[in-house]
């Protein structure tokens, strides 16, 4: 339809797509000490998820986001009240501009959220034991003009992955990051 009034329109298609049901930017997993799924989370990651892409002047939200406009026409979830997805900008999704209105969070999280597993030991005491940052948001794609080759759109919505690199640090030091509950990220430019 939008090709139909002249808007430039695109269908795009993310390989490892999560679903992030609750809007904390990252796919949740709950077991308990003995490794049985506790289904605590609706979360979910489906192998796509295709919607399309179509450019537009946003004058609401400022000319840093003109360009690409996330729009699904198949939504899963109510947003403000009906089932709607966008226009959510590219530009906010790469960014990080989770704040923006038009479901820009699910559609990041969809892109690039983490998958988290985490032991629940009681209602109130839960610990995370494995985060998995690059499953999500692989090979997003579009048909290229005029053949039927793929052109890769990946880097319109996220920035390359952070690489981590091991180097030896003291047990105390690894046990207390563990405690805090950071990393040791290392980036390379």
């Amino acid at each position: 339809v939008l090709r139909c009034l002249g808007i430039p329109t695109r269908v795009i298609t993310n390989f490892n797509s999560a679903h992030d049901k609750n809007l904390n930017l990252s796919i949740d997993k709950y077991i308990d000490i003995s490794g049985n799924n506790l289904h605590l989370s609706e979360d979910s990651v489906w192998n796509f998820h295709v919607w399309n892409e179509s450019w537009f002047i946003r004058r609401d939200l400022g000319s840093f986001y003109d360009g690409w406009q996330v729009l699904d026409a198949t939504p899963q979830e109510r947003s403000k009240g009906i089932y709607q997805c966008g226009p959510a900008s590219t530009k906010a999704i790469k960014e990080g501009d989770v704040t923006l209105d038009y479901d820009s969070p699910f559609v990041f999280a969809a892109v690039n959220a983490d998958c988290v597993t985490w032991i629940r030991y009681s209602k109130k005491r839960k610990e995370r034991i494995y985060s998995d940052t690059r499953k999500i948001g692989k090979f997003i794609s579009t048909k290229a003009v005029g053949t039927n080759s793929r052109v890769d759109v990946t880097a319109n919505y996220k920035y390359p992955e952070v690489k981590e690199i091991s180097f030896k640090i003291s047990y105390s030091q690894y046990k207390n990051s563990l405690m805090d509950d950071r990393k040791i990220l290392v980036t390379a430019v």
